[in-house]
């Protein structure tokens, strides 16, 4: 990596707590990546985007910015990308998947608080995310209660925060209201950049985040192959760069990836032996650098072959269809979008089960884990369903609930372990 120092300082980062972060991200991806064998060799591409994560792409914000294109920071997959682009603006994803500065976060906020939210309290407050300090908006999405609540806290933290209202139930007063804040929310990006939004210019955009979505589900359908042509570490890590990266340059790096992978399927090469327990992970977020249970799942006999979460299919199994010539027309399409994901949010929510019973059947998954951050209500308690309807299906399913913390990866590798062993008795 480059000396980026003098650009940290100038974001006013912590230097020294930015150092030991880089270190600890460092080793964790050198020991859980670079440690699998026969990796693609398309994943030297991400390899580099992880290596400067901190740097290269940084500076290719603040370039943005000079270049009079906005930054528009996000914690969610309901804040479209798609409008973002439409003023020229680029869209980042900001970091809330370490456990990092928990002592700053609780004073603002109670210690039974999810680790997604007072990881990026923590961030925020440690002064060690570049992301964040290099936007122009930072948009929060009122998702569970949690998150709303908190964004009362860091919208006092943050220089201009943009709040975006989400409703509960799927119905048609439910689409309206979503409409209108994306309204709202092209108010504010056309506020803060000086552009206009126009049909051409969202039609643009709607193209642009449509590729990179078809190039990851691209790689998502190769993942059924037997043996898997990647790892499940690997295809997250993808999905994870889905959120940092410039777009068209990640949807080139992944069609890229996916020629490699559908010579790997027609030559019968994997990255596992055939016949290794295949496992849909489901379940809440996995942000970078939250690798812990893939790493125990992919060291313990088993492969994962899919995700259902917004770091995966659930973030990007659906297009938006470029419907009609002005923009309230393409706003249209893209509220229709949106308004499929079946975040645990919504109720009843009964699309995310016959999505998780897709998965399995398209994959030819052995099993479930269902993965919950502790404190997550929404997804935790939606766990009890999820887990009686597969089991009803006859699909194994195994539930665990965890944090960011390495405390109990010994207990998770002993479930996940017998979990695994009991697959192979079935």
């Amino acid at each position: 990596m480059s000396d980026y120092t003098q650009m940290w300082a100038n974001l006013e980062l912590d230097l020294q707590a930015h150092d030991v972060l880089l270190g600890v991200l460092g080793n964790a991806y050198k020991d859980i990546f670079l440690t699998q064998k026969n990796r693609p060799q398309g994943m030297q591409y991400f390899d580099f985007v992880m290596s400067e994560v901190h740097g290269l792409r940084i500076k290719e914000l603040v370039d943005a910015r000079k270049e009079g294109r906005i930054v528009v920071g996000s914690y969610c997959v309901f804040v479209p990308e798609e409008l973002i682009l439409a003023v020229n603006g680029v869209s980042v994803g900001l970091c809330a998947g370490a456990e990092f500065y928990y002592e700053g976060a609780e004073t603002l906020l109670p210690r039974n608080t999810c680790a997604l939210i007072k990881s990026a309290f923590g961030f925020k407050l440690g002064k060690a995310c570049p992301y964040i300090e290099a936007c122009d908006i930072v948009v929060g999405e009122n998702t569970c209660d949690g998150k709303k609540k908190s964004y009362e806290i860091l919208s006092d933290l943050v220089k201009n925060f943009h709040t975006i209202d989400l409703p509960q139930m799927k119905s048609d007063s439910g689409k309206k209201l979503l409409k209108e804040e994306y309204k709202q929310f092209i108010k504010k990006l056309e506020e803060v950049s000086g552009k206009k939004v126009t049909a051409e210019s969202l039609k643009k955009g709607i193209a642009i985040v449509n590729a990179k979505r078809n190039a990851v589900l691209r790689l998502a359908k190769l993942r059924k192959a037997d043996p898997v042509p990647i790892s499940g570490l690997d295809a997250l890590l993808v999905n994870q760069v889905f959120f940092y990266d410039d777009p068209v340059r990640f949807t080139d790096s992944v069609n890229k990836l996916c020629d490699e992978l559908e010579d790997r399927v027609n030559n019968g090469i994997g990255v596992f032996p055939q016949g290794t327990k295949r496992l849909v992970v489901s379940g809440c977020p996995m942000a970078v650098p939250n690798w812990k249970v893939p790493w125990i799942i992919e060291t313990s006999a088993a492969t994962i072959v899919g995700e259902e979460s917004c770091v995966g299919e659930r973030g990007t199994q659906c297009l938006t269809e470029a419907k009609g010539n002005t923009v309230d027309e393409l706003l249209d399409a893209i509220v229709e979008r949106y308004f499929q994901i079946d975040c645990a949010i919504f109720t009843p929510n009964p699309t995310r089960l016959e999505h998780i019973q897709a998965m399995v059947k398209e994959l030819k998954a052995d099993g479930v884990i269902h993965y919950g951050l502790q404190f997550c209500q929404p997804y935790i308690i939606e766990s009890h369903n999820v887990e009686e309807s597969l089991e009803k299906d006859g699909i194994p399913t195994l539930r665990i609930e965890t944090d960011y913390g390495q405390e109990d990866a010994g207990q998770l590798k002993t479930r996940i372990e017998a979990f695994i062993e009991m697959l192979g008795h079935k």
